[in-house]
């Protein structure tokens, strides 16, 4: 049961990554989301905050 939370910690670091992607996509050629640059600002500090957290748990697991 101990990978259980490796795991939740590489998912959350794929869907922050992923997210960070997006928001620089949408902010660089204006798809997929068309929105304002704003929330892609936000969608990039939060996806940062998020992988740092992600992060310092991987760093505690050791």
């Amino acid at each position: 049961m101990t990978d259980a939370p490796k795991k939740m910690i590489i998912g959350s670091m794929a869907a922050s990554g992923l997210v960070a992607v997006l928001a620089l996509v949408d902010m660089i050629i204006g798809m997929p989301f068309r929105g304002s640059t704003v929330m892609d600002i936000m969608f990039l500090i939060s996806a940062g905050l998020v992988l740092f957290l992600c992060w310092d748990a991987w760093k505690d697991l050791r």
